[in-house]
């Protein structure tokens, strides 16, 4: 198995890796929706605020995922990982934890201390993610499962409370996904 970025030439084949593994566990209409959401995070995102990672069996694509910039109003440095998607058959093999602990480490190299996602604390909790409220960091729409807001410091500092609702990318800015 190869980690690495993403390249431009790959666009097409991640799209179709998220309309594949969403539609075969939700149905069709979230395969849409989430290959949707990724190719317009790839096309309207700027390149500074986003990083995706893929893994590789051969030249064929298994695992992929996304970080984008969480913009808050204060100087801090935090991105949120959203989407994630693992081939079906490639499940439950580890490929998932070791594409997102190999994307968590080039973040922390980059200088990025917290890392937001939104998803099943019992899966993110395995690479580090701990559940936390909006009492202390909002997310930035409103959740229909507040129990799925995590977080990490990629520093090791304790998570303190920020103020104010942070602003995800313009891709990510819609109700749907939260």
């Amino acid at each position: 198995m190869k980690l690495s970025s993403y390249k431009e030439s790959d666009k097409y084949e991640i799209k179709q890796l998220f309309e594949d593994v969403f539609a075969e566990s939700e149905g069709p209409e979230e395969g849409r929706l989430i290959s949707g959401l990724v190719l317009d995070l790839l096309n309207t995102t700027k390149s500074q605020d986003i990083f995706g990672f893929v893994a590789r069996e051969g030249e064929k694509i298994t695992c992929g995922l996304f970080f984008t910039r969480l913009h808050f109003d204060g100087p801090i440095e935090a991105f949120i990982l959203s989407p994630v998607a693992v081939k079906t058959e490639c499940q439950g093999k580890g490929i998932g934890k070791k594409l997102i602990n190999y994307g968590l480490e080039q973040l922390r190299d980059k200088g990025v201390k917290l890392v937001f996602t939104y998803g099943d604390p019992a899966f993110y909790s395995k690479v580090g993610f701990k559940q936390i409220t909006e009492e202390v960091v909002q997310a930035p729409l409103p959740l229909s499962q507040p129990e799925g807001w995590l977080c990490q410091s990629l520093d090791g500092d304790e998570i303190k409370p920020v103020s104010g609702r942070p602003r995800c990318v313009e891709a990510l800015n819609k109700p749907e996904y939260w």
